[in-house]
């Protein structure tokens, strides 16, 4: 009996008459041709990638005043992670984060890059993107970028082959709820105008609180654009949404559908998109080939109040290295290969993303030093399935503020914003922070996820090992708080 790879009986078959057939070619000595098509296929994978998004604010994680129906079912047909960290609670620093398998800190992305920025991702670092290339994957990237606003910076310098998107915040423009009472030339002297870019060319260097309303839509549509354009092929799509960060806009579509107001219209909105895409898979019978990961870059922009998210049970949000700022509601979603319905409470982050997918669809790994480690064990729910880290580490800036240790989460003493339980502003106006500090303080999270009580004093061991730990990123990575260089360090690139 002769084998092929060409594929003439499956698709048009039903199983009785497959069988059939199969059976009749075996005593005829005929050729089979098998499908090999799919179980030669690389799987497709997608990233959605939410911008200021809490814990706590899609339904599965604990949502209030609105619904996510389908990120709902991606959570019932997927696996949720329920301690998912991103390597530094701030928009640029996190997405360099994802995008290289590195710490932010060590690829020399921090904060968050502004129109007067000089500098970007480094032309030899080694985007998700470009190692999804090596394979041959069509790839795109349909939203907010933040890696520099430069041509040499943009995502078609970087792997991939479509953008469309901001290069930057939202809110880096003249149209903040916070200098409209401003002339525009007042206004223009903090921010200049926000561009909307495609590919590497500027189509709307103006854009307005309209055009904001739309962005969501259009992601979306380009997302199921290029999924049914590339069904017949493998490719990588990386959706990094504008919203949640403020300001908030949304389309004619959500407006005023929710009970939480603005907010919950643009959550609403989000996950809509994210039935699209889990629609456009499905209806391209892509579903049983294609990763997709929802998270999220940071925690809530708390001072903002009824315009940002909740946290849930976390302590504080964006722009701390506590878990409200760093620990980010995750989903991963690929049917009859990921267990439905299950969860996953190792820690994991998005550094480890980018070695995963090398290794699902058979890439090398870049030549110089990364940070991440395969976690498809952990995505596919083996019994037993242990993170790779032996400890993650939490730097804010160039401060290590933080690190993850299995159940264990040791600050070091440092200062942080905070609203001291006070409620933040209304209507995208925000109020002050105040500043706090925390001495060397140690936290089960099994039991006390809200980093209330400092064990320190009752594990000594752990705290030694932790401290040893930590000497040993400084070394590599620095420290500001210890002032310690770090030898690991790789510099941004710059004009």
């Amino acid at each position: 009996m002769k084998l092929t790879n060409a594929y003439h009986l499956a698709g048009s078959l039903c199983p009785l008459k497959l069988a059939l057939k199969i059976f009749i070619l075996f005593l005829t000595g005929g050729s089979i041709l098998i499908p090999t098509h799919a179980a030669q296929r690389s799987p497709n994978v997608v990233v959605i990638f939410m911008d200021d998004m809490a814990y706590a604010d899609i339904g599965p994680f604990g949502a209030k005043g609105y619904e996510t129906p389908h990120l709902d079912q991606m959570a019932k047909e997927g696996r949720m992670f329920t301690d998912f960290y991103v390597t530094q609670a701030v928009c640029s620093a996190s997405r360099a984060g994802l995008l290289t398998g590195c710490y932010n800190v060590r690829v020399g992305i921090m904060g968050a890059l502004g129109p007067g920025a000089k500098h970007g991702i480094h032309e030899n670092e080694i985007t998700l993107a470009e190692i999804c290339k090596q394979k041959g994957y069509a790839t795109a990237a349909y939203g907010k970028w933040h890696l520099g606003h430069h041509k040499k910076f943009l995502p078609m310098q970087h792997g991939f082959d479509d953008y469309f998107g901001l290069p930057y915040s939202n809110d880096m423009w003249p149209y903040h709820p916070g200098v409209r009472h401003l002339s525009m030339e007042e206004r223009l002297k903090r921010w200049p105008h926000l561009p909307l870019i495609e590919k590497n060319a500027t189509i709307n260097s103006k854009v307005t609180p309209k055009d904001q309303e739309q962005l969501t839509t259009q992601y979306t549509e380009r997302a199921v654009k290029f999924i049914e354009r590339n069904k017949d092929q493998p490719f990588f799509l990386y959706v990094p949404h504008s919203m949640v960060h403020v300001p908030l806009y949304v389309s004619e579509k959500f407006k005023g559908k929710s009970k939480r107001g603005l907010f919950g219209d643009v959550m609403m909105e989000v996950d809509w998109s994210v039935g699209q895409i889990l629609q456009a898979l499905r209806k391209n019978q892509l579903e049983k080939n294609t990763l997709v990961i929802f998270t999220s870059d940071n925690g809530p922009w708390l001072s903002y109040g009824d315009h940002a998210g909740s946290a849930g049970p976390l302590r504080e949000g964006k722009g701390t290295m506590f878990e409200g700022g760093c620990r980010e509601s995750a989903i991963v979603w690929w049917p009859g290969t990921i267990p439905a319905g299950t969860i996953c409470k190792e820690p994991a982050m998005t550094i480890d993303i980018l070695p995963t997918v090398s290794n699902l669809i058979g890439a090398q790994l870049p030549n110089h030093k990364i940070d991440g480690k395969d976690i498809l064990p952990l995505l596919k729910g083996i019994p037993g399935a242990a993170s790779p880290q032996e400890a993650y580490f939490m730097y804010y800036g160039r401060e290590l503020q933080a690190m993850r240790m299995g159940k264990w989460k040791l600050h070091f003493p440092h200062r942080y914003r905070t609203m001291a339980g006070r409620p933040g502003g209304t209507g995208g106006i925000p109020t002050d922070y105040s500043q706090d500090k925390i001495g060397l303080a140690l936290f089960d999270l099994s039991s006390d996820i809200g980093e209330t009580m400092d064990v320190k004093d009752d594990y000594p061991g752990v705290l030694k090992k932790m401290q040893a730990l930590a000497d040993n990123m400084r070394t590599d990575l620095g420290d500001s708080l210890t002032k310690v260089d770090g030898v690991g360090l790789r510099a941004p690139g710059k004009l």
